[in-house]
């Protein structure tokens, strides 16, 4: 009788760390998915945002168009960015961070320019609509690039990184959005 309990435990215990060890691995799984999800629906919130900015910048353009020449490239360019958004990858929104962030600070500095542009009520309002969208773009990138240091975390320790490249996942790219124009930008009428 003793034997035959002991024929029934020791595959009992076997069977006991493999359900263990599946439960364990599932969590690890559902966690990297549950991180690239996330990651995935902030970014959608920061294009969403991003396009806001540019469609705000277009209006300003509109609006300092009647002050100050702008050329036809940079109203192009706008449009160019907004539509690139939708689809773009962490990398490209750097890049259209980096060129919306330049043509607002050009905005910028022909308002300073023209006092009647700088006390026009639809201008001040865009300026502080798009500064009021810059700071929900700040407060999701920070919110994006958090989710992405646990995922990578998680892709470099040991043992999650095995479940990662066994189920073929990638290290996520952060977002490194210049916090201001590192240049003045350049002005011409």
């Amino acid at each position: 009788m003793f034997e035959n309990i002991m024929g029934w435990i020791i595959p009992g215990i076997i069977v006991l760390v493999i359900i263990g060890l599946v439960i364990w691995a599932v969590g690890i799984y559902n966690r990297f998915f549950s991180l690239k999800n996330s990651s995935e629906a902030t970014l959608g919130q920061i294009r969403v945002a991003m396009k806001k900015r540019l469609d705000m910048i277009e209006q300003l353009l509109g609006a300092v168009k009647s002050y100050a020449k702008f050329e036809k490239e940079t109203f192009e360019k706008v449009t160019a960015m907004r539509a690139s958004v939708a689809t773009a990858s962490p990398g490209d929104l750097n890049k259209v961070e980096a060129e919306s962030r330049s043509i607002f600070g050009r905005l910028l500095a022909v308002a300073e320019n023209y006092p009647d542009l700088k006390t026009s009520t639809t201008v001040i309002s865009l300026m502080d609509s798009v500064k009021a969208i810059e700071d929900e773009i700040a407060r999701q990138r920070y919110t994006y690039n958090n989710i992405s240091q646990e995922f990578n975390t998680l892709m470099d320790t040991i043992p999650s990184k095995f479940i990662g490249h066994m189920i073929g996942l990638v290290k996520l790219e952060y977002l490194q959005f210049e916090e201001e124009i590192k240049t003045p930008p350049k002005i011409e009428f």
